[in-house]
């Protein structure tokens, strides 16, 4: 036990700001805590208030975040595969750790990933898109192997509760995540069977009549401690804030790992995720009036019919073998076998309805079934080497990758007249959807060697370098047409760190991507391949044995053929696209992790110079120019096991232009901006039981999803979680 003392100058700020000054202090004043943290710790100045007890302060967080209270990363493969911390990563890394997720119950991947600064595009009840740095996500890794999605969009819910943390890399990564882009990579990292037997349940119930049910038992199977495994399971259901829209789902996982010698060990798991929605929207409501005035919903409307549903499964197995040769020398082998399926009965509500009549929107229903299987293999190896005197570490690697995507599209009612807007409430019959109208299928191969290096060049600066050599092939057919590209490129990586002090380092990085494209155009020719690069640079810095991590940058993204949304052709159902030159030019300042003993934070703003075309125009005004988060929590030491906290996120102004209206006029779709503020309780029983309370939106604040198309919908309205967990 150690007793710690911390200088607090308490003041009362007395001003009268607008939300957005206000959103933007509240970001900046967690960053400036390190600064006047270290001059102090530099002066030797403190003020005696009251000793804290608490134990391990002087520990660095750790690798695996279970069982931690950080809200920080040890250290991280993501961007290079080599274990570095985030100071040593030359460019912007955060992530959501296991401690997060528990605190503010953040049980979908798109609460989570909204929590830590991601652009959550929710486009429908059961389609997500993400962006970072103003362009769409599409690098996903599971455990730092890239998932080769088919499609960017995320169709249903990934449950966080199979992982100890979410790592998020920001800029491109075109080292270990290839194909991808220049935005970020998003990496989920599972939990592993323990040493120590461990177990945990919990029940939650909500708003809307959410309950949720979990349970996860770890520990060693043998007395030796040579075999160890771990099971989860979790349930969800209940209604919603939207008209007879009904989410449910149920995952599972087991995992099995064993020493097969002192230095090798095994790894095979499975898990299965199962989403039954019912009453699900498909592409949102209509917004605006053919005059250009807006139509106002209230929040809980849905042009969804009760017989629509979007049933997903997606199943995950997976081997590994770790070895571990001397020296710091190691090697691993990854096998990931995944296989997504869905079926979908859908209706659209799609059309601009007349301002006097409300008439206008009309139907178009499609019955969707879709296959997707994915066989993923990786193998590299990493140590360290002496030259010139200095240690230096290096990694080589190979992974491939094949994608076999098969869908049919059964389309039907198409064009029939609906009510007024303000009549119609999802009252409309099933269709029989009787024949197929569009499919596809087509394989997509992937091969890719890369090799990396993290070089000493002196005490204070290291040099971090490599490149990866892609080829990707794919052929069969998409709406009637060839799906066939064979496409190969190398991008290099570089970056460096210099330490100007033991608290401080200066760094800079360049990397490429390189990415063919699924997407076609209105004559179901396929884009161009995605081409970019992101150049950042900044500082960093890491206090109280890396307890606390901040950093600034300035980024420069690049994006040749960014698939921009250019229709919807119901003749022959399906979307298409334009290929558009995108550059993004901004800043990023993050925060992470312990603030005082018992006060934990994660806080990052954004902020978006410019979003241009290749023509120098501004474009993708679904972007908002500015984006703030933050998440705190505080362990209260007047009342010992009382946990409180809150978090926000913010964001400016977005826009969309919809076309012209009847009197010639420019349409615009706005939502302005706008802050949700989440607050809990959480009290710890005795050490075995806790009883949290978490409320959503505090303020009840009504808006939109999201503009990244031309419909949307409006979000949750204020909403309660009371938990009960047992922990062993």
């Amino acid at each position: 036990m150690k007793s710690m003392y911390y200088s607090q100058h308490p003041a009362r700020l007395r001003a009268t700001c607008s939300s957005r000054v206000l959103a933007m202090a509240l970001c900046l004043a967690p960053l400036a805590w390190p600064v006047v943290a270290a001059a102090a710790e530099e002066e030797g100045e403190a003020v005696v208030l009251q000793p804290v007890s608490v134990t391990g302060v002087n520990q660095a967080p750790p690798v695996v975040t279970e069982q931690s209270d950080s809200y920080t990363l040890g250290r991280s493969g993501t961007a290079t595969k080599l274990d570095l911390t985030p100071r040593q990563t030359p460019q912007t890394i955060t992530s959501v750790n296991r401690q997060q997720l528990d605190d503010f119950k953040l049980g979908s991947a798109n609460d989570a990933l909204q929590a830590a600064g991601i652009g959550v595009q929710r486009v429908e009840t059961d389609r997500t898109y993400f962006t970072a740095r103003g362009l769409d996500v599409n690098n996903f890794q599971i455990d730092g192997i890239g998932v080769p999605f088919s499609s960017e969009e995320q169709m249903g819910d990934i449950d966080t509760f199979l992982y100890d943390r979410i790592e998020i890399l920001k800029g491109a990564n075109g080292l270990t995540s290839n194909p991808g882009n220049p935005s970020a990579t998003i990496n989920f990292v599972r939990k592993r069977p323990t040493r120590e037997t461990q177990a945990q349940l919990g029940f939650s119930y909500g708003s809307w009549q959410t309950r949720r049910l979990e349970a996860d038992v770890s520990g060693a199977l043998n007395d030796s401690g040579t075999l160890r495994g771990r099971a989860l399971v979790a349930g969800q259901e209940g209604n919603s804030y939207l008209d007879r829209y009904q989410p449910s789902k149920t995952l599972f996982s087991g995992i099995l790992e064993a020493d097969l010698t002192d230095s090798s060990t095994a790894t095979i798991g499975y898990s299965k995720q199962r989403n039954r929605p019912e009453g699900i929207m498909w592409s949102a409501l209509s917004l605006y009036y053919t005059n250009g005035s807006k139509v106002h919903y209230d929040r809980s409307h849905n042009t969804a019919p009760d017989w629509s549903y979007w049933d997903t499964d997606d199943e995950q197995t997976f081997a590994e073998l770790r070895t571990d040769w001397g020296g710091g020398w190691q090697t691993q082998v990854t096998l990931n076998y995944r296989e997504i399926g869905s079926d979908a009965e859908m209706l659209m509500a799609g059309g601009v309805p007349d301002a006097s009549t409300g008439l206008g929107l009309t139907t178009y229903a499609s019955k969707f079934d879709r296959t997707e299987r994915q066989l993923l293999g990786d193998a590299s190896v990493k140590g360290p080497f002496e030259l010139f005197g200095r240690t230096h570490e290096v990694v080589l690697g190979s992974n491939w990758s094949r994608t076999r995507a098969h869908w049919t599209s059964s389309d039907d009612a198409a064009g029939v007249a609906l009510p007024p807007v303000w009549d119609y409430d999802g009252n409309y019959p099933r269709p029989d959807f009787a024949s197929v109208t569009s499919w596809a299928d087509y394989t997509t191969y992937r091969r890719s060697y890369y090799a990396a290096g993290h070089f000493a060049l002196s005490d204070q600066l290291k040099l971090i370098t490599g490149v990866n050599h892609s080829n990707l092939k794919s052929s069969g057919e998409r709406v009637g047409e060839g799906h066939q590209y064979d496409k190969s490129k190398s991008t290099p990586y570089v970056g460096l760190t210099y330490d100007l002090n033991d608290n401080y380092s200066l760094y800079t990085s360049y990397t490429e991507i390189f990415s063919p494209q699924h997407q076609v155009d209105r004559n179901h020719a396929l884009l161009e391949p995605i081409e970019g690069n992101n150049i950042e640079g900044g500082i960093k810095g890491e206090w109280f044995d890396r307890r606390l991590n901040a950093s600034f940058a300035l980024f420069r993204t690049k994006q040749d053929n960014t698939p921009e949304y250019a229709g919807f052709d119901s003749v022959e159902g399906f979307s298409y696209y334009q290929g558009v030159d995108t550059k993004v030019e901004g800043y990023e300042m993050t925060l992470a992790g312990q603030l005082t003993p018992g006060w934990e934070a994660s806080a990052g703003l954004t902020h978006l110079f410019s979003i241009r075309d290749g023509d120098g125009s501004s474009t993708r005004t679904f972007i908002p120019q500015n984006t703030l988060y933050l998440a705190t929590t505080y362990q209260v030491p007047q009342v010992q096991g009382l946990k409180v906290g809150g978090s926000v996120n913010w964001q400016s102004e977005i826009f969309r232009e919809q076309g012209t209206s009847t009197t010639g006029e420019t349409i615009v779709s706005r939502q302005g901006s706008y802050a949700v503020v989440n607050a809990l309780a959480s009290y710890d029983i005795d050490p075995h039981f806790n009883v949290s309370l978490n409320v959503n939106n505090l303020f009840d604040r009504k808006y939109l999803t999201s503009l990244y198309w031309a419909q949307s919908y409006y979000a949750p309205s204020r909403n309660a979680m009371l938990s009960l967990s047992w922990k062993y």
